[in-house]
């Protein structure tokens, strides 16, 4: 590679050391724009770029036509709602994303906010701290992940993993609403598969949410889902806030028709103390709330980030990027991509 090829990397925030060396050291032209760029800066930033990298900015009709010199995009993650795919078919540009790297850490991810909401951690380590101690009194009482029923919306990678942490693992009944896994794939992974999203949220004790976002799946989980579930049941969302309706999540929590929540995602990142719409969910001790990092442990990162210069290779030598997703906006491209058998 030589020093005028330009690389843009977006989200600086989520620190890449082995991607930014890599190009570094190579002689690329790196540029880093932070969380929360403006699109007037990131078409001034990629109009004469050869490869995008992005995480969570959005990447618009806009820059896909100003980019004349653009090779590709990489998105260093798995969604990919915020990539205008139209736009990027229309100009020739090929789209792909890195969906294996946390399969594992995203559901472990789940999991931990799973055990620590059913044996209420949150609430009894802020009273250890304050306290010292705490009594076995009814306050305190938990409950057993054994025995019990867990929902999955979504049954690909990261809810498969859940699948068999919460069965095989623990002992639950699994079920799952996911209408594009046949019943045969789902058993294998030890799922019951429910048809009705109402009748599997109804029969859950801990319902998890694994679907990827997009038109059909936006706030999927809104008030009339909210109020199929049992008041002692638990929702834990570590996919995509917009899947879930929060305005309707936060009525359901202030009026106790569910036991609680754990939340890794939000539609609105960041979240803040006040002045965000939902700042009363800090005051809630049945509510654990995740800055958007159930998939940020050594391991994963060492993966994602080795599979992303993988990928940008490959688009730079001017080869067909390897497309790994089963998702139907990455499937659909036709122009400088290869799908795995």
């Amino acid at each position: 590679m030589g020093s005028r090829l330009k690389i843009v990397r977006t989200d600086r925030e989520l620190e890449c050391p082995i991607i930014d060396a890599h190009f570094r050291d190579t002689g690329a032209d790196l540029v880093l724009l932070p969380e929360g760029v403006s699109e007037d800066e990131l078409v001034a930033a990629t109009e004469d770029a050869d490869l995008l990298l992005m995480c969570y900015t959005q990447i618009t009709a806009r820059v896909f036509r100003s980019a004349k010199r653009l090779k590709g995009v990489v998105k260093y993650g798995v969604g990919v709602d915020a990539i205008d795919f139209d736009a990027a078919k229309s100009a020739g540009v090929p789209v792909v994303n890195i969906p294996e790297y946390a399969e594992e850490t995203v559901a472990e991810g789940a999991f931990a906010l799973m055990i620590a909401l059913a044996r209420k951690l949150v609430p009894l380590q802020r009273t250890m701290r304050r306290d010292g101690w705490a009594w076995p009194e009814s306050t305190w009482l938990g409950n057993d992940i054994a025995g019990k029923t867990v929902g999955l919306v979504g049954a690909g990678r990261i809810g498969k993993s859940m699948a068999r942490m919460a069965g095989a693992g623990f002992r639950a009944r699994v079920i799952g609403y996911d209408p594009s896994a046949g019943i045969d794939e789902l058993t294998a992974a030890g799922i019951e598969k429910i048809d009705g999203l109402h009748d599997m949220l109804a029969q859950s004790d801990f319902v998890s949410v694994h679907c990827v976002l997009k038109p059909e799946t936006r706030h999927l989980i809104g008030d009339a889902e909210l109020r199929c579930m049992k008041r002692s049941a638990f929702l834990i969302n570590s996919s995509r806030g917009a899947i879930v309706d929060e305005r309707a999540l936060l009525l359901a929590l202030k009026e106790n028709r569910i036991a609680g929540a754990g939340l890794d995602v939000f539609s609105q990142e960041p979240l803040a103390l006040d002045g965000h719409p939902l700042s009363e969910l800090f005051a809630m001790d049945n509510v654990l709330l995740s800055p958007h990092l159930t998939f940020y442990t050594c391991e994963a990162m060492l993966r994602l980030e080795e599979e992303v210069l993988q990928r940008c290779t490959e688009i730079l030598n001017g080869e067909p990027v390897l497309v790994k997703s089963r998702d139907v906006r990455l499937t659909s491209q036709q122009k400088g991509v290869v799908f795995e058998n």
